[in-house]
């Protein structure tokens, strides 16, 4: 993940979101994302750290194997210690990479005993997270296992269900992360498509027009139940599939039934 090309604010969104939905921390209000140089022999630059409360939160994110990681991470520590030594501090390898993790989470030798945890994102159920009604979470879910699921689909309800809980001003800022974390997944063109097929006017496309026209009402009810049944095989509450394809919540409750 490049940190380089993603502002403070973002950041602080996602050292927030990934502590409270995948690490499952209480996070303060207050909480201060610190943005700090460490310097010994080289300059190292840790992901996220941010203080919460009496205790330093360090999520080291990942995208590949590293066969030095306790060894890195150990450093980290070192370094924190050094300024933060009244504080407790706690470690996280978040792993977002495409090929199973092979990590290790500790050091056993002579007398140092080690250890921090790695949360695999890829063994997290996308579901888990997409039902949610967090908007943060949402964005996170992308990272996750979309077992089996069409990818384009699984994107869509994503959009879908962020446009839907995030307010309109907030909305940009998690589509930004969102992009941010697709690009750990090769999903950019899948975003971008779903992004494209969200913004479109179904008023103003020729499709809708020669539809009203020739009285094709029908078939757009058809591709809507269609819509309809992929988002909620997703798992998607009913209230949005609703929302999003037009259909009465009546139909939505048939088409449940028919795909128990």
């Amino acid at each position: 993940m490049k940190k380089d090309i993603i502002s403070k604010e973002l950041l602080k969104y996602m050292a927030r979101d990934i502590a409270r939905h995948i690490l499952h921390l209480k996070i303060e209000d207050d909480m201060e994302l610190i943005d700090k140089e460490f310097t010994r022999i080289e300059k190292r630059d840790a992901d996220l750290v941010f203080k919460n409360g009496e205790q330093i939160v360090h999520i080291e994110i990942q995208n590949s194997n590293h066969n030095q990681m306790p060894q890195r991470i150990l450093r980290y520590l070192s370094d924190m210690l050094f300024e933060f030594d009244a504080l407790e501090i706690k470690q996280y390898l978040l792993y977002i990479g495409q090929k199973p993790c092979r990590m290790q989470n500790s050091i056993s030798k002579q007398d140092l005993a080690y250890k921090y945890d790695i949360i695999d994102m890829r063994n997290i159920p996308c579901e888990a997270l997409l039902q949610s009604n967090d908007p943060s979470a949402v964005a996170l879910s992308i990272l996750c296992d979309f077992e089996g699921k069409e990818k384009q689909t699984v994107v869509n309800a994503i959009l879908l269900k962020l446009k839907e809980l995030s307010h309109e001003s907030e909305y940009p800022n998690f589509l930004k992360i969102l992009n941010v974390y697709s690009t750990n997944r090769n999903l950019e063109n899948e975003v971008e498509k779903g992004v494209q097929m969200l913004s479109v006017d179904i008023e103003k496309t020729p499709f809708y027009k020669i539809g009203e026209r020739k009285g094709l009402e029908k078939g757009l009810e058809k591709g809507a139940i269609i819509i309809a049944k992929q988002m909620l095989k997703l798992g998607l509450d009913k209230e949005i599939v609703s929302k999003a394809t037009n259909l009465s919540i009546e139909k939505i409750n048939e088409i449940q039934k028919e795909i128990l």
